[in-house]
């Protein structure tokens, strides 16, 4: 038996774009600070660096958070997004005490419809930071 198709197929071919501004600290290695793919976002992973200064914001973990969620942010901006497009996110911490703090922060970021999140710790983070989150986002 042969099927009969009616309905036609459309090829979208999809870009990869590198995401990267002035408002969200430089990268520290070999990668770009995101980059889109058709209507997803990968916004690698941000520590608390001051993008004016390049230097670490330190203090309390809410200190740092706010700066690693401002970094974010800006990200997010230059790819005509906002924390509403954000789908998954993933939190590296040193200390898992320190989860509270860290939470409270992030979750001023999300006023409704909170993203898949997963948070771990770990043995060590770039440059010695308390916190480190990335980002995946869609439109």
């Amino acid at each position: 038996m042969r099927c009969k198709c009616t309905d036609a197929f459309t090829f979208v071919t999809m870009e990869k774009k590198i995401i990267n501004t002035n408002n969200a600290p430089a990268p520290i290695g070999p990668y770009n600070q995101a980059v889109s793919f058709g209507n997803m976002l990968f916004i690698s992973g941000q520590i608390a660096l001051d993008p004016a200064s390049g230097d670490l914001v330190k203090g309390d973990i809410k200190a740092e958070t706010t700066q690693v969620m401002k970094n974010l942010q800006a990200i997010l901006e230059e790819a005509g997004m906002d924390f509403s497009n954000i789908i998954k996110t993933s939190i590296f911490l040193m200390d898992m005490g320190q989860f509270g703090a860290v939470n409270e922060v992030y979750a001023q970021y999300f006023s409704t419809d909170a993203p898949a999140r997963e948070t771990v710790q770990v043995a060590g983070l770039p440059k010695g930071v308390n916190v480190e989150i990335s980002m995946i986002a869609g439109k």
